[in-house]
């Protein structure tokens, strides 16, 4: 094994991000400010209605671009890092040969809805809670257990590879680990608990791959990595790479990192990102919450030997990618930014509603039969009244989540005071502050708005000493924006229920068998 560089002095920590629609990778100074940026986009590809693929080899390719454009940009040399953290798109599953590193299929990613039929299957008369009490879950086509179950049912030669014991499977932060550790020639096959807890196939009290849930989906165990910590000494960097002997010591998944980068240590500390979808967190500390509304019970962080934290979480399918839509299938803006400028075009949403359940809807509904709908139209409506209607649905779907977690959460004298805000929405201040509005609660951002890299970055950094634990991550954090409620209760709550109003008829959209 290459051995670790102790003489350079230790200035950075390297933060790979590989997300949905690129990869990344920023590398943070010890007050958590970012030094410099690399990033490559990576293709979506979709070959029939409701599936969603990426490339696996292209991501790795990817990855190691974007950290030699991050390394490059800052004069900066793998001496001078003290660690990597990995975080990743969650529940994106990739199976592949451990003697080729080949992937026998695309990576199937969040969004697919492919595995509708297996989901139906495994629930039989129990339900979509079958194995709710083990993992934390319902049965969804979101999870990866259905997803790696699909690959092999229906990929040539791969149940047998599997059951022979030549296939891996991880979600992408387990790809990234593997080869950045040597692949194989050696690479590390681990995921952390946050991303076993997004499988399906995870006890999350034992923290362990339950055999019975495993056996159900027949997924061989061998094919799964080895669940560790978030915050710990994977292994090291492979000699042929850029990161040569450097600790990769830190994995989560990107909306545990961002919880773990805007400092949600507490119990009752939330956090929402705005990314392609929105996925808000809230700490319930050291004993799981079992949601009765609609929410995942799932892993927050684990430092270490410390014990494990968790967080419900409320998981929204659409919502920056829906500005993509309008940008790319419709065509009313040109770049994503432009939403603002034609929503503020207009003093309301002109009785329009937007529900976005292109691929159904997550929390709470898990509808998977739901699809999008534009209602209230007349001939009032324009341009500007679907831009601003594309933006509030995203502050109406928090406000659904943020609803069901103050329900769930009563049992542990929880009260939400505040939202923690991240993500490339936030810098849309008209929807920053129709959120506030519709939430009844000021929304606040920190001024490192990169927190799920940085979270990860925390992670590994506390690993090897870079950071003495959560006291500094705190005390990093610094307030960039707050944005107080301004709307009457009575008009927030006519919005609310228009809104609830409109999501009733995306229901029982599909009533055809998905394949």
């Amino acid at each position: 094994m290459t051995t670790q560089d102790t003489t350079t002095p230790k200035k950075y920590v390297l933060a790979i991000d590989q997300g949905t629609t690129s990869s990344r990778a920023i590398l943070f100074d010890h007050g958590g400010q970012i030094v410099s940026v690399g990033q490559l986009e990576h293709e979506q590809i979709f070959p029939r209605a409701g599936w969603v693929e990426h490339d696996p080899k292209e991501i790795w390719t990817n990855v190691r671009e974007a950290v030699g454009q991050c390394l490059s940009r800052a004069e900066v040399n793998r001496h001078e890092i003290a660690a990597v953290g990995i975080t990743n798109q969650r529940e994106t599953a990739v199976v592949w040969d451990k003697n080729t590193g080949e992937p026998v299929y695309n990576a199937v990613v969040w969004q697919d809805v492919r595995t509708q039929k297996i989901c139906d299957e495994l629930a039989g008369d129990e339900g979509a809670d079958k194995y709710k009490d083990i993992c934390g879950l319902p049965l969804a086509t979101y999870f990866s257990g259905p997803k790696v179950k699909w690959i092999l049912d229906n990929v040539e030669g791969a149940r047998e590879k599997a059951e022979k014991g030549d296939l891996l499977f991880g979600n992408t932060d387990t790809w990234v680990i593997w080869n950045l550790t040597g692949g194989t020639q050696g690479g590390v096959h681990v995921t952390d608990v946050t991303n076993a807890s997004r499988t399906m196939l995870m006890d999350y009290r034992k923290l362990a791959w339950d055999e019975s849930v495993c056996a159900d989906m027949t997924i061989p165990m061998s094919m799964l990595p080895e669940i560790r910590s978030s915050s710990e000494v994977y292994g090291l960097g492979r000699p042929q790479g850029l990161l040569v002997g450097t600790p990769v010591a830190g994995d989560l998944g990107d909306q545990q990192a961002a919880t773990f980068g805007q400092a949600c240590f507490t119990k009752g500390m939330a956090k929402n990102t705005y990314g392609t979808g929105n996925f808000m967190l809230i700490n319930t500390g050291e004993e799981p919450v079992v949601s009765e509304n609609g929410l995942l019970t799932t892993l927050c962080y684990k430092i270490g030997e410390n014990k494990p934290v968790y967080a419900l979480e409320g998981s929204i399918a659409v919502t920056g990618s829906l500005i993509q839509w309008l940008r790319d299938n419709l065509g009313i803006i040109t770049a994503a930014p432009e939403v603002e400028k034609l929503a503020a075009s207009v003093e309301d949403n002109g009785g329009a509603y937007f529900v976005p359940a292109f691929s159904g809807l997550f929390a709470p509904h898990w509808r998977s039969d739901a699809r999008g709908a534009l209602v209230g139209l007349t001939r009032y409506v324009n341009k500007g009244h679907i831009a601003r209607a594309a933006l509030e649905a995203t502050a109406f779907q928090t406000r659904e989540v943020m609803d069901a977690m103050v329900e769930d959460a009563k049992t542990q004298d929880v009260e939400l005071t505040e939202l923690k805000v991240d993500g490339g929405m936030t810098a849309n201040e008209t929807l920053m502050q129709f959120q506030a509005d519709m939430l009844g609660v000021p929304v606040v951002k920190p001024k490192v708005a990169e927190t799920t890299a940085l979270g990860a970055a925390y992670a590994a950094g506390i690993a090897v000493g870079f950071w003495d634990g959560e006291q500094d991550v705190i005390d990093n954090w610094v307030e960039d924006k707050r944005w107080e409620p301004q709307m009457e209760d009575a008009e927030r709550e006519r919005l609310l229920r228009q809104w609830k109003k409109a999501v009733t008829k995306t229901f029982d959209w599909v009533d055809d068998d998905i394949d």
